[in-house]
């Protein structure tokens, strides 16, 4: 439905901000796309490898690590990107800017061992 009406059915999913990420596979090489809350800094675009807190990272954070050239659309808004992680001071702040936007980020840190990483999606 994102799809079909340019984001105006599934931008907003349970009260949050939602885009569709499009990476490459990195086994496959065939596109891969899926739905992510996201959060804003400046003019950047900003996800979460939370995975609900599951011991390995999502599948499409290890596509970002072997290819960081995306396509994201966010509502009708459709543009290609390279992707970061972000580390350090930033990424502390833009942390718990994303805890705001969806409070369970925190208890998904808590249920893992892993560091859940944070990805700065710049507009090319």
């Amino acid at each position: 439905r994102y799809l079909s009406t340019d984001g105006e059915d599934g931008h907003m999913w349970r009260g949050v901000p939602t885009l569709l990420l499009t990476t490459t596979g990195r086994s496959s090489g065939e596109p891969r796309m899926l739905p992510l809350i996201y959060g804003e800094d400046g003019e950047d675009h900003i996800i979460v490898a939370s995975k609900g807190g599951h011991a390995e990272h999502p599948a499409w954070y290890l596509n970002l690590a072997a290819a960081s050239d995306v396509m994201v659309q966010v509502a009708a808004d459709k543009f290609a990107a390279t992707a970061e992680v972000v580390e350090g001071e930033d990424r502390s702040r833009i942390w718990n800017m994303m805890a705001e936007i969806w409070p369970p980020y925190i208890e998904y840190q808590q249920k893992t061992d892993r560091f859940i990483p944070v990805v700065r999606l710049r507009r090319k």
